[in-house]
């Protein structure tokens, strides 16, 4: 399969799902060091009206796309961020897995201490 006017990122990105290697050149594909990536399945498929190209049952599965829609660029920046901020969340989440519990933890289980305590 051929690619044209691919970027260099949606390449890299395409090779670590399918577990490709990049060639810069198409002389001589049978030579030991590439390496042919798999999929199962290749098609193209409309989202409103932009054509993309849907790679299924990736050999890697190392990378995915997420594709947000909205009905106004702030709706759009918005959900952008909030993505952003879950993805760094969960990274930070996976390289370092010490939590520390917010979202009002203490006030609550202070509060369910107090009202423990005033029982008695």
């Amino acid at each position: 399969m051929v690619i044209e006017h691919a970027d260099f990122d949606g390449v890299e990105r395409l090779a670590a799902a399918t577990g490709a290697e990049i060639l810069s050149t198409f002389n001589n594909p049978e030579r030991k060091e590439s390496v042919l990536g798999h999929v199962e399945s290749i098609e193209e498929i409309m989202i409103g009206e932009d054509k993309l190209i849907r790679f299924s049952g990736c050999k890697m599965n190392e990378s995915c796309t997420i594709v947000l829609r909205g009905s106004s660029r702030h709706i759009l920046d918005e959900a952008d961020r909030s993505l952003h901020d879950a993805l760094c969340v969960l990274i930070a989440t996976v390289k370092n897995q010490k939590t520390i519990y917010g979202g009002g933890n203490a006030e609550i289980t202070m509060a369910a201490r107090i009202m423990e305590a005033a029982k008695t």
